[in-house]
């Protein structure tokens, strides 16, 4: 049994991520009485929300960087440690973990991995201030309500664009989508004509904000300005880690998990974006929540602490 298991001032379980589904695991498993360390990589996805209309119980909404303060403050009341640093690797140790972290070795029982996915944004000047803004968008499901009625651009480089294009198509009926990829790419453009939405093929060379819009500036000098653009250039998810220990990832990249956000691995767990592709905090929490259960059941199972 590893160290932490007994000894009272090391952390039993790892939590990797201080975003919606790290902080969430840290709260459940600092009241179920564990010993929690989460490690702060810093800039999680959440804090690129400029004000989330979705987030149950906030119906003014309410910003990224609220949402993470108050999580944060709420896994710390309960005890929950959480460390500013990234996690440089993972390995196994006997049947727990060590994990390197700000130059020392940090032995659990249990991870739970809650590490996201990093988008793939336009590479284009000034896109980190338009997203700030709400000017340039990456999550249709979580704010497309704010783009009734509205002009609204999509920049793609493969059938993901046209898939996002016509979800848009839910709230206006002013969609373009802006093709950046190569043409071979792009298979399902005869949907574009059957659901109204203009196509565009060209690279973007600029954008350009004034005001509460966007003007794209692209093929051969043309402008065009729109309310809204979405970016629908994908994701990679932060696996690395699971990886490293071997733990089974989907074709998408991302990890496989059981009904309890057990991974192939034992004593390792995710929750959140790096699992499945819907990137909701609603789903994110939950996850979370169903994993750091799992965990502190599996641990109780392990010290015969379960009824037989």
């Amino acid at each position: 049994m590893p160290a932490s298991a007994s000894h009272p001032d090391l952390p039993e379980i790892l939590v990797v991520g201080a975003g919606p589904a790290g902080l969430t695991a840290a709260t459940y498993l600092a009241r179920f009485r564990r010993r929690v360390l989460v490690a702060d990589g810093g800039s999680p996805r959440a804090c690129w929300i400029p004000v989330s209309h979705n987030m149950p119980g906030f119906p003014h909404g309410i910003t990224g960087d609220a949402i993470l303060r108050r999580m944060t403050e709420q896994a710390q009341e309960y005890g929950a440690a959480v460390e500013p640093g990234a996690v440089g690797g993972l390995t196994r140790d006997g049947e727990g973990f060590v994990a390197r972290l700000n130059g020392r070795e940090v032995r659990t029982r249990a991870v739970l991995l809650a590490t996201g996915v990093v988008d793939h944004h336009p590479d284009l000047p000034g896109v980190e201030r338009a997203i700030e803004r709400a000017l340039v968008r990456i999550c249709p499901i979580c704010d497309g309500y704010e783009a009734a009625d509205k002009a609204v651009a999509v920049i793609g480089r493969d059938d993901t664009g046209v898939r996002e294009a016509a979800f848009l198509r839910t709230y206006s009926d002013r969609v373009t989508l802006i093709h950046v990829g190569p043409a071979g790419d792009l298979t399902a453009n005869g949907e574009l004509d059957r659901l109204g939405i203009e196509l565009i093929r060209a690279p973007i060379d600029n954008v350009r904000l004034e005001g509460d819009r966007v003007t794209a500036l692209s093929w051969g000098g043309t402008s065009r300005a729109f309310d809204l653009v979405y970016s629908a250039l994908g994701t990679s998810p932060n696996a690395q880690l699971a990886r490293a220990v071997g733990a089974a990832v989907g074709d998408d990249g991302r990890l496989v998990v059981d009904a309890h956000q057990r991974t192939s691995v034992a004593g390792l767990y995710a929750a959140g974006d790096v699992v499945r592709g819907l990137n909701q905090i609603a789903v994110a929490t939950a996850e979370a929540a169903i994993g750091a259960t799992a965990i502190h059941n599996d641990l109780r199972h392990a010290d015969g602490l379960m009824v037989r």
